[in-house]
């Protein structure tokens, strides 16, 4: 699991039956500091996640497919959006 911004969506107006329905978001990578890297990626979106939220991806292919309830070809999945973290004693609120 890594912890990403959501910086953008894509829209693909052609796309595989099995991917119908999918939300494809943009994020951001975090490093420790919360601080965005500018390591991005086009992910799948399994928490209806939108711009500007701070989220949880899954980064093991496996368990896309878990997420999402089908077979699906998928290398990351957003599969949660963060309401605060607290690390070492510090407290980061994101909603």
């Amino acid at each position: 699991m890594r912890m990403a911004q959501v910086v953008g969506n894509v829209v693909s107006t052609i796309k595989d039956r099995g991917y119908a329905g999918q939300k494809l978001m943009i994020v951001d990578f975090l490093d420790e500091a919360g601080r965005r890297t500018g390591e991005t990626a086009i992910v799948f979106d399994a928490a209806q996640s939108g711009v500007g939220d701070v989220v949880l991806v899954s980064i093991d292919g496996g368990a896309s497919g878990m997420l999402l309830g089908r077979e699906v070809i998928a290398d990351m999945t957003i599969c949660g959006v963060l309401d605060s973290m607290t690390l070492d004693g510090d407290t980061r609120t994101y909603l």
